[in-house]
C-alpha cells in the first residue's frame, strides 16, 4: 500500500478513502508525455495489475477469449468462441447503448449455446465479488475507422476495454484530451468489432490534473446529443473530506485502486431510462456508503428505533441528492432484513418530481402513492417489486393514525427524507418514531438547521445525562442534528463549486426604493405601510420595464434572433415575489407591456402559487385587479392553454404544474412568477436567471438562488441574480452560513471592475479584458493579419478564446457595452479568421499539430451568431438601396456571414448573389424579393448537385432524392443501406474484397461532399 495513505476508517464496503496524503513528488525533471504515459503503466502495475502488450484489434479478442472463460469457468471451444463473440458480444446491430446496457444491468447474463446444446450463461462483470474481475492495462492500441488512431492506455476488466485514459502532457489544456476522445468516437471506436464502444469510463489528465467521466457524451446512433455532452461534465475525484485528487500519480493510488474502480463500475453507476450513464461523484459515494454502513452496524447492535440507527447528510443545492438518495435507496431495499424503504417528501410537487427522476435512473425501481389507501397497500405488500416507495409526509402523517395496529409498525424500514430541514421537524416526526419500532431515518438536505437559522420556537425535549450521570430530560431548540442525529457526509456549496459541479451566482442590486432600503431605515416603518410603498404601480411598472428591457441581456438570447431561436440558445428565469398580490401584480404588468412592445410580444410569462381551495368566488366577475387568488390563477391558467394549446384548470392544477415544470425544462416558457413554488426542489439546467422582489435569507436564500445555478454549457457560467430588494447582508450571512468566511471569493462572480483590469486569485494573476484586447490588436492587428506557422495559429486561437470567455461573463453587466474596447466589426473580422483556422483543421485528413492541442470556443461563437433571416432583411436592404451606404452594407452582409459558424458555409452563395443581383428588376414587396432570392439558391443549388453527380460518377435519382429527403428532416441521414442508391454502382467483375475497399472509399469521399453541400444549402432552401 502506498505510504502516504492515511486509513482513518474501513470495512468491506468502502469505495472512497476517508482522508488522502498528496504524494511527496520524487522525480522533478521534465516529463514528456510518452514519460508520463511511462509512470502511469508502470505504477498500475505496481497496484496488482497486469499489463498485456496487445497493439491491434486480434490480440483484443483472444484475450477477451480467456478472461472471459476465466470469469465464468468455462474454456471455449473454437466454434463457442466464434459464435459468441460474433453473435452477442460484437453483434453488428449492437449499438454503444446495446453494450453499456449488457454492462450495467444488474443481473444481466448472456447466453451460450454450447457445441453440446447445453445452455450456460455468461457474466461479463462480478457484481458480487469484486475481488473476481480481472484487470489488465494496454497501451498504443491502433484503431482504424475513418482515420486511423492511437489510443494511449485502456483498462481491460476481464478482457472488455472498460477505461479509457487519454492523456496529455503537463501544461497542455486538459480539455484536449477529452476532445481527442470526441475525436476517436466519431472516427474509431465504432470501426471493426467496436470493443472500444464497450467503455465505460473515461479518464483524461495533463499530469497536473485529473478527471473522469462517463460514455453518455453523445448518442451517434440516433445523431441526439445529451445535456450533458460537455467537458464541463468531467468529474473530479477526491477523499471523504472533498479535498480534490488530481495529480496523476494521486489519482491513480485512489481511483485507480482495484476495490475503488471496480466498485465505481459495478455499483455506482446507473443507466438511466434517457439511456445516459451516470457516474456518482465520490461524495455521493460515500454518503451512500456511510448510510449503509450505519444501517448495518444498528442492525447488528440493534439500536433501530433510536437516534443512534439516523443520520443526516448535507449536500449542497444541485450537488445530485435525488440521484445519491435513489443509489441508496436500491442499495438498502436489497438489504435482506430490510422490508421497506420509504422517500419522504413534503410536498405533492416534490412527489411528482421524485417519482419522475427515479423513474428516469431505473423505470419501474420506486413505486408512488396517489392516496393514502395506496400508500397502506404498497407498504404492508410483500411483493418485492414494491420495496422502494416514494410517498408525501401528509399521505404518510394519515397512515400511521388510521393504521395504529399494522404489522409494519414491527418492521425494520428505512425512511429516507428530502430536504430533510422542512416539515419534518413538526408532529408527524414525533409520531413516526412513536409509532415505528425499527426504524432507520436519514434525511438529505443542502441547508441543514442551526440554532442561528432556526424557528426559536420550535422546542423539543431530549434525553441525556448530568453532571452526575441521571438520565434527565433537556428543552432544546429542534435543529438538524437534534431531529435527525449525526451529520454523516457534508459536500458543501463551496465544494460544489470548487468542483465545478455547480455555478457560482452573479448578484445584482437594483436600487428600487432607496428611501427605504438605506440600513436601519425599512424597520422604522410600519409593515403594512412598507408593502403599500413596495406593491405601489409605479415601482411595479418600473420593475416590469426593466425585466423586459434586460431581458435578453441577463438569459443571454440574441436579439436579432427569432424568439425560437433565441430560446434554444439562450436560457429562461424564475421571477420570485413576496406574496400572491406582488405576482399578479407583476403577471399583469408585464402582460400588458408585452402586448404594448412588439418586440416583447412573443415572451411566453406564466405564473403559479397555491390558493385557497375553497373561496367562496364569482367565477364571472371581470376586473382581474379586484379578483381573489383563486379566480385569478384561473384565467392566468386560461392565459396558459391559449398561448401554448392546452386544456388546464384548477381542477387539474397538478397537471398544469407538470406541464409548466417541464416547458420550463423544454425551454417553452420563459418566464415563471413564483411566491413560494418552484424555488426549493425544482432543478432544471435552462434557468439562468433569478430575478428576486422578495426578502429572503438563510436557508431559503441559498434555496432560491440555487434554482440558477445548475452546469448545461460553456455558454452558462454562472447563475444570475438581480434583486429588487436589499438583500446583500442577508446573501453574505446566507453564504457564511452555509459555506465557509471566505466563501464570497468562490460562490459569488468577482466585480465588474476586476474582471476588466484582471485580479490575482489562489492560482495566480489573471488578466483582464482590457490587457488581453490590447494584446490581440498588438500582436495580431488586422491591417496585416497573416498567420505564418502553427504555433501562431495556437496562441491566436487561445487569445481570442480567452476574451471570448470573458466578453460571455461580462455581456451581463449592464455597463459593459459603454467599456468594450473591442469593436464589433473587428470582432467580426478576428471571429472570421477564427472559424477559418477551425475549420481547416477539422477538414485535415491527417491529425493536425495543433487540434489537439487547443481549444475552439464555437459553442459561444455560436450562441452570439444571427441567423438566416437576418442575412435575408440585409440582402432585401441591399437590393433595395434603402441604405446610402451600399458599398458598405455589402460589405456587412459579408462580414457578418463569415463571422458566423452556421453561416459560414454560405458565404460563397451570398457573394455570388451580391454579384449577380440584378437592381433593373422591379420587385414590389419583401414577399417578391423572397422569392427572387429563392429562385436564385434553387438554381444554384441544381447547378451544384448536377455538378457533383457528374464528377463523382453519383446516381442522378438516387443522388437528388438523398439529398431532397436531407433538407426535409434537416439532417444528412447515413445511417444503413440508404446510400447505396447514392453510390456509384460498383462493377459486378470485382472481387468481394476490392467490391468493399472500393466502395468504403467512394462513400467517405461522397459523405463528405455530400455533407459540404448540405451545409451550404440548409435552412436557405425551401422545400
Amino acid at each position: 500500500m502506498n505510504e502516504n495513505l492515511e486509513l482513518l476508517s474501513q470495512n468491506n464496503e468502502s469505495t472512497i478513502i476517508a482522508k488522502y496524503i498528496k504524494t511527496k513528488r520524487r522525480d522533478t525533471s521534465y516529463q514528456s508525455e510518452a514519460k508520463l504515459e511511462k509512470d502511469f503503466i508502470k505504477q498500475l502495475q505496481s497496484q496488482g495489475y497486469e499489463y498485456i502488450d496487445i497493439k491491434n484489434e486480434s490480440g483484443l479478442l483472444e484475450n477477451l477469449k480467456i478472461h472471459i472463460g476465466r470469469l465464468n469457468g468455462i474454456v471455449f471451444s473454437e466454434n463457442e468462441w466464434d459464435r459468441f463473440y460474433k453473435q452477442v458480444l460484437c453483434n453488428p446491430k449492437l449499438s454503444r447503448i446495446d453494450k453499456t446496457r449488457m454492462i450495467q444491468t444488474i443481473d444481466e447474463t448472456q447466453i451460450l449455446e454450447r457445441d453440446d446444446g447445453s445452455i450456460k450463461n455468461i457474466v461479463l462483470l462480478d457484481r458480487e465479488i469484486i475481488s473476481n474481475n480481472h484487470l489488465q492495462v494496454i497501451s498504443q492500441v491502433e484503431h482504424e475507422g475513418v482515420f486511423k488512431n492511437r489510443y494511449d492506455v485502456s483498462v481491460l476488466v476481464n478482457g472488455l476495454p472498460l477505461v479509457h485514459i487519454e492523456l496529455k502532457k503537463r501544461g497542455a489544456n486538459l480539455k484536449e484530451a477529452f476532445n481527442q476522445i470526441e475525436r476517436y468516437a466519431r472516427e474509431s471506436f465504432g470501426a471493426g468489432n467496436a470493443l472500444f464502444e464497450y467503455v465505460q469510463i473515461f479518464v483524461i489528465s495533463n499530469g497536473t490534473n485529473t478527471k473522469y467521466c462517463s460514455n453518455s457524451t453523445r448518442d451517434r446512433a440516433s445523431g441526439q446529443t445529451s445535456l450533458n455532452d460537455h467537458y464541463e461534465f468531467c468529474i473530479t475525484f477526491s477523499d471523504a473530506n472533498n479535498s480534490p485528487i488530481l495529480d496523476l500519480e494521486d489519482f491513480c493510488a485512489t481511483f485507480f485502486a482495484k476495490r475503488t474502480l471496480c466498485n465505481i463500475l459495478a455499483k455506482y453507476c446507473v443507466f438511466n431510462a434517457q439511456n445516459e450513464l451516470l457516474i456518482m461523484r465520490p461524495y455521493q459515494i460515500a454518503a451512500s456508503e456511510r448510510i449503509i454502513d450505519k444501517i448495518k452496524i444498528s442492525h447488528e447492535l440493534k439500536s433501530y428505533g433510536s437516534i443512534q440507527a439516523c443520520g443526516y447528510i448535507w449536500h449542497s443545492t444541485g450537488s445530485g441528492k435525488t440521484l445519491t438518495s435513489f443509489k441508496t435507496a436500491l442499495l438498502a431495499s436489497r438489504l435482506n432484513f430490510i422490508k421497506k424503504v420509504l422517500f419522504v417528501v413534503d410536498r405533492k410537487d416534490l412527489d411528482y418530481q421524485t417519482m419522475k427522476e427515479y423513474d428516469r435512473f431505473q423505470k419501474g425501481a420506486a413505486n408512488s402513492t396517489n392516496s393514502t389507501i395506496e400508500l397502506k397497500a404498497h407498504i404492508e405488500s410483500n411483493d418485492i417489486d414494491k420495496k422502494i416507495i416514494i410517498t408525501t409526509i401528509q399521505k404518510l402523517s394519515i397512515f400511521v393514525e388510521q393504521y395504529k395496529n399494522s404489522a409494519v409498525f414491527n418492521w425494520e424500514i428505512v425512511f429516507i427524507f428530502d430536504e430533510c430541514h422542512r416539515s419534518q421537524f413538526g408532529q408527524m416526526h414525533e409520531s413516526l418514531i412513536k409509532h415505528f419500532k425499527k426504524y432507520y431515518i436519514f434525511g438529505f438536505t443542502g441547508t441543514p438547521i442551526f440554532e442561528l437559522n432556526a424557528n426559536k420556537n420550535n422546542i423539543t425535549t431530549i434525553n441525556t445525562k448530568n453532571i452526575i450521570g441521571n438520565d434527565v430530560k433537556v428543552a432544546t431548540i429542534k435543529t438538524t442534528d437534534v431531529v435527525f442525529g449525526t451529520r454523516l457526509h457534508s459536500y458543501t456549496i463551496v465544494n460544489a463549486i470548487r468542483d465545478k459541479n455547480v455555478l457560482p451566482f452573479r448578484v445584482e442590486y437594483i436600487s428600487t426604493m432607496k428611501q427605504i432600503e438605506q440600513e436601519g431605515q425599512e424597520e422604522k416603518i410600519i409593515s403594512i405601510e412598507r408593502t403599500k410603498a413596495l406593491l405601489h404601480k409605479d415601482r411595479i411598472k418600473n420593475i416590469s420595464s426593466y425585466i423586459l428591457e434586460h431581458f435578453n441581456q441577463k438569459t443571454k438570447r440574441i436579439a436579432d434572433e427569432t424568439i425560437q431561436k433565441q430560446r434554444d440558445k439562450g436560457f429562461n428565469a424564475i421571477f420570485a415575489t413576496q406574496s400572491i398580490e406582488f405576482a399578479k401584480a407583476y403577471y399583469m404588468e408585464l402582460k400588458k407591456q408585452i402586448a404594448q412592445k412588439p418586440t416583447n410580444n412573443e415572451l411566453n410569462i406564466a405564473i403559479i402559487y397555491s390558493y385557497a381551495p375553497n373561496e367562496d368566488i364569482d367565477i364571472y366577475e371581470e376586473d382581474a385587479n379586484n379578483k381573489d387568488s383563486k379566480i385569478f390563477l384561473a384565467n392566468a391558467i386560461n392565459d396558459y392553454n391559449a398561448m401554448f394549446k392546452e386544456n388546464f384548470s384548477l381542477n387539474n392544477f397538478d397537471s398544469y404544474y407538470k406541464d409548466v415544470s417541464q416547458k420550463l425544462k423544454d425551454r417553452k416558457l420563459d418566464l415563471l412568477i413564483v411566491v413560494d413554488m418552484f424555488l426549493t426542489g425544482f432543478d432544471s439546467k435552462t434557468i439562468n436567471t433569478l430575478w428576486v422582489d422578495k426578502n429572503l435569507k438563510h436557508h431559503g436564500l441559498l434555496q432560491s438562488f440555487s434554482r440558477t445555478n445548475r452546469i448545461l454549457n460553456s455558454v452558462k457560467t454562472y447563475g444570475n441574480i438581480v434583486c429588487f430588494r436589499n438583500l446583500e447582508k442577508n446573501t453574505q450571512e446566507s453564504l457564511t452560513m452555509f459555506g465557509d468566511e471566505s466563501v464570497s471569493s468562490i460562490v459569488l462572480l468577482r466585480s465588474f471592475e476586476e474582471y476588466l483590469n484582471g485580479y490575482v486569485d489562489e492560482y495566480g494573476e489573471q488578466r483582464g479584458y482590457f490587457s488581453l484586447v490590447e494584446e490581440l490588436k498588438e500582436k495580431f492587428p488586422l491591417e496585416t493579419f497573416n498567420l505564418h506557422t502553427k504555433e501562431e495559429e495556437k496562441n491566436f486561437i487561445e487569445l481570442f478564446g480567452k476574451i471570448l470567455r470573458l466578453e460571455n461573463i461580462l455581456n451581463a453587466f449592464d455597463d459593459f457595452e459603454k467599456e468594450n474596447t473591442l469593436e464589433s466589426r473587428n470582432k467580426q473580422d478576428y471571429q472570421s479568421y477564427y472559424i477559418d483556422i477551425a475549420n481547416k483543421i477539422k477538414g485535415e485528413n491527417e491529425k493536425s499539430d495543433i487540434s489537439d492541442d487547443i481549444n475552439f470556443e464555437m459553442e459561444l461563437i455560436k450562441q452570439t451568431e444571427v441567423d438566416v433571416e437576418y442575412i435575408l432583411n440585409l440582402l432585401e436592404q441591399y437590393y433595395n438601396k434603402q441604405d446610402a451606404k451600399e458599398n458598405e452594407l455589402r460589405e456587412k452582409i459579408l462580414r457578418t456571414v463569415d463571422s458566423s459558424v452556421g453561416l459560414h458555409s454560405k458565404k460563397e452563395l451570398i457573394r455570388a448573389f451580391l454579384e449577380e443581383v440584378d437592381f433593373n428588376v422591379t420587385l414590389d414587396s419583401q414577399k417578391d424579393f423572397e422569392k427572387y432570392f429563392e429562385a436564385f439558391i434553387q438554381r444554384k443549388q441544381k447547378e451544384d448537385i448536377e455538378k457533383l453527380i457528374k464528377e463523382h460518377n453519383l446516381q442522378e435519382k438516387g443522388t437528388k432524392d438523398f439529398i431532397h429527403n436531407s433538407f426535409i428532416v434537416g439532417k444528412l441521414q447515413i445511417l444503413g443501406t440508404i446510400l447505396d442508391n447514392v453510390l456509384p454502382k460498383v462493377s459486378i467483375f470485382s472481387t468481394n474484397k476490392d467490391n468493399k475497399k472500393e466502395k468504403d472509399i467512394q462513400k467517405t469521399i461522397a459523405i463528405n461532399q455530400l455533407q459540404t453541400h448540405f451545409e451550404r444549402y440548409k435552412d436557405i432552401i425551401k422545400i
